[in-house]
């Protein structure tokens, strides 16, 4: 069943989204060669608590950390861990929080250093292929739209492979809601798109097949080639005319090119965005 939302519940979504957002800009500021993602993990936990709210994802169906850390061949729900991160490191970062009971949840994927020029191509084409998804996301359309402007721009146009097995989703009181929001369909199928829904939009795309196998651990899901994943998300609310981005990649974007240990397109510019 999908729960719509008032404008009113809205606004206190983009509150839950934005503590996200300048979650994942406090990553930005640290991510390094040498440190770990449990380090991380730490940060986030303390990070999200000092600001009065409760981690989604600890304790979700047993879920043991803050966060889930993806490095290179893992799609998502990556275990934190105590190995160090190198240059060359492709570490994707995904958050939840629960702000006077409404949830955010969304991800942005970082560059250790210099991943070559064929990991910074996977990059920015997902994280191009979300705001194509995202400018779908309007009242009227159909989960399809959406699925296929996705699906589209990665694994037509660039030959990538587009994760079956994990969707985007509905997002409100609950981390997870119907509908489902996969990366690959067809335009005009799907449900119709009504105001006040909130769906997380979340690209999750391989540098080669799509194929993905999970660890034993449960979680962790990784590409069953090894070759690496990329994975952004957003959390966007349905309107009438045009898409409302709850999260802000802004404050995030400008740590990272602050940064000298983080890699961005600003530093190489692989192919103009179509």
């Amino acid at each position: 069943m999908i729960i719509y939302k008032t404008d009113e519940q809205i606004e206190l979504m983009r509150k839950s989204a934005l503590l996200v957002s300048k979650t994942l800009t406090e990553v930005a500021k640290i991510l390094r060669p040498g440190i770990t993602s449990l380090e991380l993990d730490k940060m986030i936990g303390q990070y999200i608590a000092d600001h009065k709210a409760i981690p989604s994802f600890l304790n979700y169906n047993g879920f043991p950390f803050n966060s889930c850390i993806s490095v290179n061949d893992v799609v998502v729900h990556g275990f934190p861990n105590k190995k160090e991160l190198k240059e060359g490191d492709i570490v994707s970062v995904d958050v939840g929080v629960i702000l006077n009971g409404w949830h955010g949840d969304h991800a942005y994927t970082f560059a250790i250093g210099d991943p070559g020029p064929e990991v910074m191509k996977l990059i920015q084409v997902t994280k191009a292929s979300l705001y194509k998804g995202i400018e779908k996301a309007v009242a009227g359309n159909r989960i399809g739209d959406i699925a296929h402007a996705i699906q589209d721009y990665t694994e037509k146009k660039h030959g990538y492979g587009v994760v079956r097995e994990l969707v985007g989703h509905g997002l409100g009181r609950s981390m997870h809601e119907d509908p489902q929001v996969p990366n690959y369909g067809k335009k005009g199928n799907g449900g119709k798109l009504k105001e006040g829904m909130v769906l997380a939009i979340e690209p999750m795309i391989n540098l080669g097949t799509k194929d993905v196998f999970t660890e034993s651990d449960g979680w962790t899901i990784r590409t069953r080639d090894g070759k690496p994943a990329v994975h952004f998300e957003h959390d966007v609310a349905v309107r009438k005319n045009k898409p409302d981005i709850l999260s802000d990649y802004s404050t995030i974007e400008k740590e990272e090119a602050k940064n000298p240990n983080l890699f961005t397109l600003e530093h190489q510019i692989v192919e103009p965005l179509a």
